[in-house]
């Protein structure tokens, strides 16, 4: 089964933001895709973020439930490996970009790249509600190492709202290893080291209360950096390890 797009929403205590995030999501969708799925992925929640997903109460929206917290980097990859779209969208359960900018990330794919992520740091970029000032500057360092160990030249690695193209993506994320915050950028390190194009685009975005993030989560960033670089470093090119009719024209 194939669909046009798929929808990939990592989930973790999420009862009170999702409801109306799913809301938005499948209305845009009704509106603009012909052929459609939703994943939403609970990662181990102890609250109601399943009863959420089943009164959205449309096939189309689809439960994966994990039994234990892995972690959103995780639960992307479960989400993205189950889906069925020719693209596929990943996009946080608080809906911080609006689902309408969509169009934006269905452009650059349309000119030929194979992942298009939304950007908090880019001039054109409109940051309607701002992180508080320390997390902007965690934010801030944390690219630094990022683009120094992982992903050179791509401003926000975090944001979370990135399409895909669907079968290049599920051939990427079958080789990623990391469960926690770095995970966005051992994905976009793999699509590096496979020649395949990402753009970084400008989006509208929100700061919303409830962020599962911690301070911690950001020292735990620092070890995930160093096994991205020890899980991927030595391999050869990938496209040995990759049929290169598996991933399409460029």
């Amino acid at each position: 089964m194939t669909v046009q797009l798929s929808v990939v929403i990592p989930a973790y205590n999420e009862e009170q933001r999702l409801p109306q995030t799913l809301k938005a999501v499948t209305a845009y969708l009704a509106a603009t895709c012909e052929d459609w799925e939703v994943l939403v992925v609970d990662d181990g929640s102890a609250d109601a973020t399943a009863r959420s997903v089943h009164a959205a109460g449309d096939d189309r929206v689809q439960l994966i439930r994990w039994p234990v917290n892995r972690g959103k980097g995780h639960a992307v990859r479960v989400g993205i490996l189950a889906s069925h779209g020719a693209r596929v969208l990943m996009c946080d359960a608080d809906n911080a970009t609006p689902i309408e900018q969509l169009h934006v990330l269905q452009a650059a794919l349309d000119r030929g790249a194979s992942a298009a992520i939304g950007s908090r740091a880019l001039p054109e970029s409109e940051l309607e509600v701002r992180q508080s000032a320390f997390r902007e500057t965690c934010g801030r360092i944390g690219n630094a190492l990022i683009q120094a160990f992982a992903v050179p030249g791509i401003q926000d690695t975090q944001c979370g709202f990135k399409l895909y193209d669907g079968p290049r993506a599920r051939l990427v994320f079958q080789l990623a290893r990391i469960d926690g915050w770095c995970s966005d950028a051992e994905v976009l390190h793999l699509f590096h080291r496979l020649g395949l194009e990402v753009a970084e685009v400008p989006v509208r975005w929100f700061d919303r209360d409830g962020s599962k993030l911690r301070p911690s989560g950001y020292l735990s960033g620092l070890a995930e950096l160093a096994r991205i670089r020890r899980y991927h470093h030595a391999l050869p090119p990938l496209h040995q390890l990759i049929q290169p009719s598996l991933l399409g024209a460029p």
